[in-house]
């Protein structure tokens, strides 16, 4: 049990070191392209030219991140309501990611008919699959007695993400580059407080077990 909790712990650093080192390349990707308007310019768009292999690495360190994020919630969670819907969706999400990258890579130059289908296919599976699993994985929080609390506040800020995703699709009036990103954003924002919940959880229940050195002292776990 204890190492299994250590397993946890690590799995949710290790997210949110990936979402952080996404954050950050999408960042510097977005000053140091002057050549697009990043208020327009989707992040896809970002994909080539200057920096583009390391946003597609970035892309494809974060679906990493999102499987085995989803992996450690599926089974650490102690909740009847448990399933394998959600962390499903999440895997079906990243590999709807790396797709986009992958394919951005070399497709449009070997195939380039072929390259937007493949591009389109990938982004929108990867945002279906996420918002959905968002909404699946916080229902299945609130129903476990340690995130009760906090999943109230995951289950609505995932509605916001899923109604955003559909406003941004229906809603063609506002800016393309402006409103995905924001939808990326929320996304981020709820796996990065979901991962950083987890770790704190299991560091909580490593200082319990009296198996948590001073690191856990020193983030101020209780």
């Amino acid at each position: 049990m204890p190492s299994s909790i250590r397993a946890h712990a690590s799995i949710a650093m290790v997210a949110l070191l990936a979402l952080c080192a996404f954050v950050l390349t999408a960042l510097w990707t977005q000053w140091a392209r002057d050549d697009l308007d990043w208020v327009q310019a989707t992040l896809s768009l970002y994909l080539h030219g200057p920096w583009g292999l390391a946003l597609r690495t970035a892309y494809c360190v974060l679906a990493v991140a999102i499987m085995l994020l989803a992996w450690s919630l599926h089974a650490g969670l102690q909740s009847p309501r448990r399933s394998a819907a959600a962390p499903l969706l999440f895997v079906v999400a990243g590999l709807g990611l790396m797709g986009v990258a992958i394919g951005d890579s070399w497709l449009p130059e070997m195939a380039p008919l072929l390259a937007p289908l493949v591009h389109g296919l990938a982004a929108n599976t990867a945002f279906l699959c996420v918002s959905v699993a968002m909404l699946l994985q916080s229902w299945y929080l609130r129903a476990d007695p340690r995130w009760s609390r906090w999943a109230a506040l995951a289950w609505w800020w995932a509605w916001l993400c899923f109604a955003l995703l559909w406003l941004h699709v229906l809603w063609r009036g506002p800016p393309r580059g402006a409103g995905q990103k924001l939808v990326i954003a929320v996304v981020v924002l709820w796996l990065a407080a979901v991962a950083l919940q987890q770790w704190r959880q299991t560091r909580l229940e490593l200082r319990k077990a009296g198996l948590c050195t001073s690191p856990c002292r020193a983030t101020g776990v209780s």
